[in-house]
């Protein structure tokens, strides 16, 4: 049997899920806990990764302070992205030795998850795209994926807008890619969606992807 921890933050910060990640990454990595999926909402942030080009935030930080979004910088690969209300965030703490895939086969399979959930739940085709990473729907990224690698173990991971706010990503260059616009779960289906059964099938089809049995609601942190 493989099982999958899974700790539920809620509405938490961006920089508190960080610590948060940062000790179940230590944990894993020295084999003291089994794999943990972190399923967050997050308070309006824009995050920079290693590569992350400071033009592409498109407004003041003095604007950001009076929406209360927040500015971080982090580790992960990419550029400039937006997390906020409405928003599934998913934070894999994943050894992939153990599940015996390389980082781009385990980035696959996160693009599949919501491939195969947008078609089977919601009858919406959906595609990945060969040079960026993430789910597309047309022109438009419906999920962010971005992640770090360290000794084997994964953090960071995706965003997937359910009845997220599009008018904040405004505030950015989604990605640091021009030319394509950014869409929400709300958006194609033309009303507002349940979040926390959407929530539930993010984890379900986790597990359907990356072959775990069961999965077991952990709370060490609340």
């Amino acid at each position: 049997m493989t099982k999958l921890n899974v700790l539920n933050l809620g509405q938490c910060s961006y920089e508190e899920a960080l610590d948060i990640q940062l000790d179940l990454l230590k944990k894993r990595q020295d084999k003291e806990i089994e794999d943990t999926l972190i399923l967050v909402e997050h308070f309006p942030v824009i995050t920079l990764g290693k590569n992350a080009v400071e033009e592409n935030i498109l407004v003041s930080e003095e604007y950001l302070k009076s929406q209360n979004a927040d500015i971080v910088k982090i580790g992960r690969g990419g550029d400039v992205t937006y997390h906020g209300p409405g928003q599934i965030v998913g934070y894999p703490i994943v050894n992939i030795k153990d599940l015996k895939l390389g980082i781009k086969d385990f980035v696959y399979k996160l693009e599949e998850l919501f491939i195969q959930l947008l078609k089977n739940e919601y009858n919406i085709d959906a595609f990945r795209d060969d040079i960026n990473n993430g789910v597309w729907i047309k022109n438009s990224k419906i999920t962010a994926i971005g992640l770090t690698v360290k000794r084997w173990v994964t953090m960071h991971g995706f965003a997937f807008n359910v009845n997220t706010n599009l008018d904040h990503f405004n505030w950015i260059v989604p990605c640091g890619i021009q030319g394509r616009d950014v869409i929400s779960l709300e958006k194609l289906l033309d009303h507002n969606v349940d979040f926390q059964r959407v929530n539930d099938q993010v984890l379900k089809y986790f597990c359907k992807i990356f072959g775990y049995d069961s999965f077991e609601e952990i709370s060490l942190y609340k």
